[in-house]
């Protein structure tokens, strides 16, 4: 993977005071700049974009934005590699840079590690892909290391995009060590630190407000890139310029399709395996899913059913079509806050979902499932933190949400690691980003019907070990979770 830097990458970022002779492709705050050579100034738009880039004139003018005295086009960073291969193709005139487009490391990574075999085939594939696209691994099969490996094969300086805090030191940690990385090599950058070093972990909210960052690297790495597609985060693919871009997630896929726009931010998915095959190969812990079902109480089969009718008849007489959460957020939610027969469904859906996750049978079925796994490490999922907090205080065992301080957060994950206590339930806040530590029995008690939380979850109790897992899902029946539960297992 490893190439020769442009020639003129000492130049400055700025497209002023730049040789009259050269085309220069340089920058100025977010976007990207080519600046034609003097003499072709006085042409007009059109003409100006045939004689920088050819035949490729037409497809790349909707790219361009000549800036309004005419000294330059701007254009997005991402569109770097287009804009350059043209200009080189036409060759109109000599072609200079004002950034390094690709800075080799100060030091040689070597990884520390043999790869697994899936690993290697994964590198392979985004290889063959350019260095570009996205590999899906489960949470727990070393995506981490794969990133690594990627830095190893490049060789360049290396941005690391991560969703949280504590990814930032989980990855300084790795890197280091996969790599025998000096201590001085690798930086954080979020959470109070500023540290820019040639391979430098950002969290995903750094790194948007400060692009210029993105200036300084020649492989961005975006862990849990399911995050990018947002409206926001997309921002970052945006703004930066190298084509070399590694995705890594358990789950791309959104609930809101948004996706299928990692094709070109990130590029395609190059490499894909799945808990099962992992599993089956030994690189993952055995695991078996015991989905275990429960009935509403007399009283709550009743608020259910009340409750569900009111939404259904809602939807009935408007006739509605909801076919995503996309329509029920537009039509259902968005709509509540001006009608109040949309706000009565919307409470009413609530309420009958509400039910169906903290049914009360559950509790008495988590007894019993604690009493079996006694001696064990046993973590437990909840969709909301009001069943998290019924839970903990129920069983005595620590809680841990998105309310609860980092300290003592850090505090109890310790104690959980040490064996102090072999029981931890929480909701969302666990599902990714968060170094947990190993167990073989984790409990659904309710949650989504996004496969991403599924996966997730599951990826909890998959790092090898010489016992099989087990993940319990508790569903109650003759309700909409029988549905969600169905959908939040299904792949892609």
């Amino acid at each position: 993977m490893r190439e020769p830097a442009e020639a003129g990458s000492a130049l400055d970022g700025s497209a002023r005071a730049q040789p009259s002779h050269a085309i220069i492709l340089g920058w100025r705050g977010r976007d990207l700049t080519v600046t034609p050579p003097a003499d072709l100034l006085p042409l007009d738009d059109a003409a100006l974009a045939d004689a920088l880039f050819g035949p490729r004139a037409m497809s790349l003018a909707p790219r361009l934005l000549r800036d309004r005295r005419g000294r330059f086009f701007r254009a997005r960073p991402m569109d770097y590699e287009a804009l350059r291969g043209a200009l080189l193709a036409q060759a109109a005139a000599p072609l200079q840079t004002a950034f390094d487009p690709r800075p080799a490391l100060p030091f040689t990574p070597r990884p520390t590690l043999e790869p697994r075999p899936y690993q290697t085939e994964a590198l392979t594939a985004w290889r063959a892909g350019g260095g570009r696209g996205v590999v899906t691994l489960p949470t727990g099969a070393g995506k981490t290391y794969l990133g690594a490996l990627a830095i190893a094969d490049t060789g360049l300086w290396t941005l690391v995009v991560a969703p949280t805090i504590d990814l930032l030191g989980q990855w300084k940690r790795a890197m280091a060590e996969a790599l025998a990385a000096p201590p001085e090599m690798v930086g954080v950058y979020g959470g109070g630190a500023r540290e820019i070093a040639p391979i430098t972990i950002i969290t995903y909210d750094s790194a948007l407000l400060r692009p210029e960052l993105l200036w300084r690297f020649g492989l961005l790495i975006f862990d849990e890139c399911h995050h990018l597609p947002a409206q926001t985060y997309r921002q970052i693919a945006e703004g930066a310029f190298t084509p070399l871009r590694l995705g890594l997630s358990a789950t791309p896929e959104r609930a809101d399709l948004l996706h299928i726009d990692l094709d070109q931010l990130i590029g395609p998915e190059v490499y894909r395996a799945d808990p099962e095959s992992l599993s089956a190969d030994h690189y993952l812990a055995g695991f078996q899913v015991e989905r275990v079902t429960v009935t509403l109480t007399p009283d709550e089969r009743a608020r259910y059913d009340a409750a569900r009718e009111t939404y259904r008849d809602f939807v009935r007489r408007r006739h509605l079509t909801i076919a995503s959460p996309a329509d029920f957020q537009r039509k259902i939610l968005w709509a509540s806050a001006r009608d109040p027969e949309a706000r009565a469904a919307m409470l009413a859906w609530r309420e009958a979902r509400a039910l169906a996750l903290d049914a009360t049978a559950k509790l008495a079925l988590l007894e019993d499932i604690l009493t079996r796994h006694h001696d064990e490490r046993v973590l437990i999922f909840s969709e909301y933190n009001a069943l998290v907090t019924e839970i903990s205080q129920r069983f005595v065992m620590p809680s841990v949400t998105y309310l609860t301080p980092a300290s003592e957060r850090r505090a109890i994950l310790e104690g959980f690691r040490a064996g102090r206590f072999t029981k931890l339930v929480s909701g969302r806040v666990l599902n990714e980003g968060v170094d947990i530590p190993d167990c073989g029995v984790a409990v659904i008690v309710s949650g989504n019907a996004t496969p991403r939380e599924y996966i997730q979850r599951l990826g909890r109790i998959l790092r090898p070990k010489a016992t099989s897992a087990t993940l319990y899902e508790l569903v109650t029946e003759d309700t909409t979770e029988e549905r969600a539960s169905t959908q939040r297992r299904r792949r892609g």
